[in-house]
């Protein structure tokens, strides 16, 4: 079950959200240092990380699941984000460079269908970073950030679902070292966690980056999907329709 959009953009306007970010954004950087040129696209909710590529990109947008929500962003510009579904992305064949994934593996209903879809739309040797939480980090057992919801990975099965999916696994990096706490002095020491937890213990970190490039070598089997999902509005007015019979009777 995905977090819902409004939990998110509240977390990440908190004191806490904003050092994760500083975090994890870090962490990316040490991954992807810039894109100039590229096609890149955030899935899940990626949004608070994608600002830092945009200027360079040749276009940046965000899709967003269906079960999340969706928000507007850029802020005040035109709206480079869409709702879709992660297994049926609208996107032609080979239309992307990167692609950034955050807040989405662990709400995925089916994460090897959804890492296919991707594969299908990256451009070859187009490359694909996920942030998933980490099975053994301290983020992943509170529920009060988002990294505290949904199924945590650890870097062998990372590993190995990426692989599964005709990936071949790269850099890996780690973040959010500092205890998801909200107390002054936690939040003073975040650097000094960050420094150390990389150094020490980086098993333990509150998040896994990893970045994987699309293989070629190796066909996939495409299988027809017995039915398509489609958006029903929520506020949509839903009405019945009489059947024949009943139409007579009130007749």
């Amino acid at each position: 079950m995905n977090t819902d959009i409004v939990e998110l953009r509240q977390f990440y306007h908190t004191r806490l959200g904003l050092l994760a970010e500083q975090s994890v954004s870090m962490a990316l950087s040490s991954i992807w240092a810039s894109l100039p040129g590229e096609r890149l696209m955030g899935l899940g909710y990626a949004a608070p990380y994608l600002d830092r590529f945009r200027a360079d990109a040749e276009r940046t947008f965000a899709f967003m699941p269906a079960g999340q929500g969706a928000v507007n962003w850029p802020a005040g510009g035109p709206s480079a984000t869409a709702l879709i579904f992660d297994e049926e992305l609208p996107l032609p064949d080979a239309s992307l460079d990167r692609v950034l994934m955050v807040h989405s593996l662990e709400f995925a209903e089916n994460p090897r269908e959804t890492l296919k879809e991707l594969w299908r739309v990256l451009a070859p040797g187009g490359r694909l970073v996920i942030v998933a939480p980490n099975r053994r980090g301290v983020w992943a057992r509170f529920e009060h950030t988002p990294f505290g919801a949904g199924r945590p990975y650890s870097r062998g099965q990372l590993v190995r679902i990426l692989r599964e999916s005709n990936f071949a696994p790269g850099a890996f990096a780690e973040a959010l070292f500092f205890p998801p706490s909200e107390r002054r002095l936690v939040m003073r020491m975040r650097s000094v966690f960050e420094r150390l937890g990389r150094r020490m213990w980086p098993v333990f970190s509150g998040v896994i980056v990893v970045e994987a490039q699309k293989r070629l070598y190796q066909g996939l089997p495409v299988a027809q999907r017995a039915s398509r999902r489609v958006f029903v509005p929520v506020l949509a007015p839903q009405t019945s329709r009489a059947t024949p019979r009943q139409a007579d009777q009130t007749g």
